[in-house]
């Protein structure tokens, strides 16, 4: 079974710093390509961003290039969002997902993507 889990979030002042992970089991991780999402209270969800497995590019959305930055550990089919200097609009739900079939992810990542997680909270506030 297709599973992504993500964790590592929680409530942080504007100008902090979050790391969430995101953790796959039941595929081969380092086969696809993985981006991350969030959605925001009353807004749609929107993809923020998306690390190749074919050469390891990465690809951020314009809100948040510059500040979060994607990497990846296949020995522990883990990708990482590391985020620096949160702002309270960077609040929301981050959701990991897998493009199953592709391992290029030709910009930030569309809602096309599949093998979704349960999504973890990063609230920003002070």
């Amino acid at each position: 079974q297709v599973q992504l889990v993500e964790s590592g979030g929680g409530s942080v002042q504007p100008g902090n710093s979050l790391s969430l992970s995101c953790t796959g089991s039941g595929f081969t991780v380092e086969y696809y390509a993985i981006g991350w999402f969030r959605q925001a209270p009353g807004k749609a969800r929107e993809g923020v961003s998306c690390i190749s497995s074919s050469d390891g590019t990465t690809y951020y959305s314009d809100s948040v290039k510059g500040r979060f930055t994607i990497s990846k550990d296949y020995a522990k089919k883990t990708v990482y969002l590391r985020m620096n200097n949160l702002r309270p609009d960077d609040t929301a739900v981050y959701y990991c997902a897998a493009h199953i079939g592709y391992s290029n992810c030709g910009g930030v990542p569309g809602p096309d993507f599949d093998a979704w997680g349960q999504g973890t909270q990063v609230t920003v506030s002070s």
